[in-house]
């Protein structure tokens, strides 16, 4: 999403060498997705799933219904 719109900003931090950015955000797996501080995820998603996540950051953190 953040190489097909400059409105969208990314970044990637390697856990073990932050370690406190690693426990901040109790990483416990990779990937960890972490959306605007509100929406957090560990894994691969599929693609609906993951546009989900982001509507749910987009959103306050609510899930979008239907």
């Amino acid at each position: 999403m953040a190489v097909a719109s400059p409105r969208i900003t990314a970044e990637c931090i390697e856990a073990t060498e932050f370690p406190e950015l690693s426990q901040r955000y109790r990483v416990m797996a990779v990937p960890k997705i972490v959306i605007n501080d509100r929406v957090q995820f560990e894994g691969a998603l599929p693609e609906g799933e993951f546009l989900g996540k982001v509507l749910e950051a987009v959103n306050g953190g609510k899930k979008e219904e239907g």
